[in-house]
């Protein structure tokens, strides 16, 4: 895959605790000179917004763990929408999944995709899940509306796998992401069905692409 196309498959990723806005400026400078789309720090959105308007800013909600009360999760998709971000990538409720409450899993990811215009995409978590609770979480995101499903939040032990990927774009579009550090691993998640990568090395994942 050429660079153009790839770039514009990439989600930029700054989203560690200690990340800074002369952090997330950095990585707005190489997503807006490389072609890439940006995921940063709801804390940022706003000023990201007004320093790079022609990139594409995705935020996080729930992040990391997912255990936020269902009205913060949309309050925070409701704020992110009005500072101006373009798409929403929400931590699923895993213990809330494993314990077998899909309904409620279900019923708080559609409360959130209701809460905005804004594209969702549900992260599942899937290094702390069996086969079987990652097909339930793919079904209550899709169930609820939602635009993709995405591998890790990267802070998880274990991130993108082959056969994850696989797995999730039987229901809905993938955003690998987690440990995707290269080209090569880019293209072996894209050739498993992914149709976005979620890296904060999209820089170095560009570098190894045919002009």
């Amino acid at each position: 895959m050429h660079r153009d196309e790839l770039a514009a498959r990439i989600d930029h990723t700054v989203l560690g605790p200690g990340t800074t806005w002369a952090d997330t400026k950095r990585v707005l400078d190489e997503a807006a000179e490389h072609g890439m789309n940006a995921c940063i720090p709801p804390c940022y959105v706003a000023a990201a917004a007004e320093y790079a308007p022609d990139v594409t800013l995705a935020t996080v909600i729930g992040f990391p763990h997912g255990q936020h009360a269902p009205a913060a999760k949309r309050e925070e998709a409701v704020v992110a929408d009005a500072d101006g971000a373009d798409e929403l990538d929400v931590v699923i409720n895993v213990g809330r999944l494993q314990a077998g409450e899909t309904d409620a899993v279900q019923e708080e990811l559609g409360g959130i995709v209701a809460a905005t215009p804004l594209p969702v995409k549900v992260i599942i978590e899937t290094a702390l899940l069996s086969d079987d609770e990652k097909h339930a979480a793919c079904e209550a995101a899709e169930a609820a509306g939602a635009d993709m499903v995405k591998t890790s939040t990267g802070f998880a032990d274990g991130g993108a796998a082959v056969a994850d990927v696989e797995l999730m774009s039987e229901y809905l579009p993938v955003k690998a992401s987690g440990g995707v550090g290269s080209y090569e691993d880019a293209m072996a998640m894209l050739d498993a069905g992914a149709e976005r990568i979620g890296a904060s090395s999209g820089v170095e994942i560009l570098s190894g692409a045919p002009e």
